[in-house]
């Protein structure tokens, strides 16, 4: 694939380029399209995308409808059509404001007022269209062979809440018709595990204006969130873990302390109490600091793990929230080891296996990623490089591969960060390490060594899951709400057959129960097909039927998701089958 770049030259495109490429120049139609049709447009960016492309446009009064993206994307096929070529040229500062102050594009003059004055900017035409951009870019608009207008949404000028709502034109492209029909598949196939429509389906959870990012839990939602406390916690207690628990609100000074007030206010609630500024604590860390100060510690208490599953709240922007995996409010599965340098490549393997552990249950694999230090960072670069080095040290002697993300460390620490796959292929970030040489010198932390002196721990900060809410919602999608048994908050329904064999049902349900099952009947007066439609669309493991003859035998008539009618058995047969599969954690 030939493309050509800034300076007027073609070339080969890298084949790690080549999406990059082609959704940029998506872009670039997108907005020659769209002021087409429109032509009082203003536009802002128009970046390519991990996963396509979009264009913030301002359209004045305009309020764009998905009908009206059906209409754009026809005038972008027709610019394709034209087989346009696609041509850079280059100005300095001045008559580049000029140039766009004439085609009156009012924040690309912006942009350039930012840009310093010496700057020579490169464009690129195609037809009557111009737009600022460092390119590269496909040679011909005809060179764009398959793509697709996908949303709607809006964003903010320079993503500040406090500049205009531009409209967000957001799309896919890909190399050809074949990877684009694959994509939309399965697009569609995540649109059927969606965990919003998903939750609404099976009862689980709701969202509400009155309470913006926040997750209103039902009953048999809440049952599914208890088992993950529960299974994070065995898992903790069999690592050598203690659990703490730390205040929802505290002094702004503690914030002050740990760096978060200067490098993290805008994404944190605050209150005054008596003259006093408060933090809803937006992490779990700090308090954590203050637990380990109370008492003196040896360097033969160390490593110490401090586990807690705390309920954290972030300011996010509400235009980001998005179901269970962008909340105000969540659990967080956090952790602090507090511990010696020597012992830090030890127990970040030690965490690695943590999540391996976890992680297998639920058939999930994951990449690695290395995040190294920040430009804007605090502490000495020594100890950053000392620590960047252990990471990398600590997962290559485990025999696992990792990728860099140059500078994108916190300001405290570089971090391994892990991304899950999902059935469907898309990848989460979940769990991280993050070392931190920061916070234990601000909060002056200390222990004895065996010298007899004192000395400063280091730490790292630990989540597995990360936000228990944001992995509820990619496990409902992964297992598209088919939880496996052990997971699921219905696990077996009884359905009686008709109203006499009410008692026979609550009889077999007690037994269930006392056995630890998550267990309920179905009492209505409805047909049994409509129960058991109903226990499908709810994807219930297990159904059983009693009826005449199950009463009489004392028996109950399996039914098994996926698997259908695996006929009458004893219950206590069931059971030991049922419990095998818990206890294994099997996913089926």
């Amino acid at each position: 694939m030939k493309i050509i770049y800034n300076d007027g030259h073609v070339d080969e495109c890298p084949a790690d380029d080549e999406l990059h490429v082609i959704r940029h120049t998506a872009a670039h139609i997108l907005a020659q399209a769209v002021k087409h049709l429109y032509p009082q447009a203003h536009f802002a960016y128009g970046p390519a995308t991990e996963k396509g492309f979009h264009y913030d446009v301002d359209l004045g009064d305009v309020k764009l409808s998905d009908e009206d993206l059906k209409t754009i994307e026809k005038e972008m096929q027709a610019i394709v059509k034209q087989n346009l070529p696609i041509k850079p040229f280059a100005l300095g500062r001045e008559d580049a404001i000029k140039l766009m102050q004439e085609r009156g594009e009012i924040y690309k003059v912006e942009h350039i007022g930012d840009l310093p004055e010496d700057a020579t900017l490169t464009f690129y035409q195609q037809g009557d269209y111009i737009d600022m951009c460092v390119g590269p870019h496909l040679c011909y608009t005809k060179a764009l062979k398959a793509f697709k207008l996908t949303a709607l949404s809006g964003a903010y000028w320079k993503n500040d809440k406090n500049n205009k709502m531009l409209t967000r034109i957001g799309g896919i492209a890909f190399r050809n018709q074949e990877e684009l029909n694959e994509y939309l598949k399965m697009m569609e196939e995540a649109e059927k595990r969606d965990h919003r429509r998903l939750g609404k389906e099976m009862d689980l959870f709701h969202f509400e204006d009155v309470a913006p990012g926040d997750v209103f839990w039902h009953p048999h939602g809440w049952t599914l969130f208890q088992p993950w406390i529960d299974y994070e916690r065995r898992r903790q207690n069999n690592a050598g873990y203690v659990e703490i628990n730390t205040p929802q609100i505290m002094d702004r000074v503690l914030w002050e302390t740990s760096g978060h007030w200067d490098w993290y206010r805008e994404n944190m609630f605050t209150t005054t109490i008596e003259d006093r500024v408060y933090c809803v604590k937006p992490m779990n860390c700090p308090g954590g600091m203050l637990v380990y100060k109370l008492q003196p510690h040896s360097y033969r208490d160390l490593p110490l793990r401090m586990g807690e599953l705390g309920l954290v709240h972030r300011h996010e922007l509400s235009g980001a929230l998005h179901g269970l995996f962008r909340v105000r409010c969540f659990t967080q599965d956090d952790a602090h080891i507090f511990m010696t340098w020597d012992q830090m490549k030890d127990e970040i393997k030690n965490v690695v296996r943590l999540f391996d552990e976890v992680y297998s249950v639920f058939g999930l694999t994951y990449q690695i990623e290395v995040s190294t230090m920040p430009e804007d960072h605090m502490g000495d670069v020594k100890d950053w490089d000392f620590a960047t080095e252990t990471l990398k040290a600590a997962v290559t002697e485990m025999g696992k591969d990792f990728i860099i993300n140059e500078g994108d460390g916190a300001f405290y620490g570089p971090k391994l960060d892990f991304h899950l796959s999902d059935s469907l292929g898309r990848t989460w970030q979940c769990g991280t390490i993050q070392l931190d040489m920061q916070l234990p010198e601000r909060f002056e932390l200390e222990y004895t060594g065996a010298d007899g002196e004192k000395h400063r721990p280091v730490m790292i900060h630990r989540v597995v899951l990360g936000s228990i809410e944001r992995f509820i919602g990619v496990i409902t999608e992964h297992f598209a709400g088919a939880f496996p048994l052990w997971l699921a908050p219905v696990q077996i329904k009884i359905l009686p057959i008709a109203d006499r064999h009410h008692d026979y049902a609550k009889k077999v349900c007690a037994e269930l129960d006392a056995m630890g099952f998550r267990v309920e009947v179905d009492e209505r007066s409805e047909k049994i097909g409509y129960k058991i439609r109903e226990a499908q669309l709810h994807k219930i493991p297990y159904m059983l039927l009693v009826g005449d003859k199950e009463v009489e035998d004392g028996t109950v008539s399996v039914r098994k998701r996926g698997e259908g009618d695996l006929g009458a058995s004893s219950v206590q047969d069931f059971a030991t089958g049922a419990l095998e599969d818990v206890k294994s954690k099997k996913i089926w």
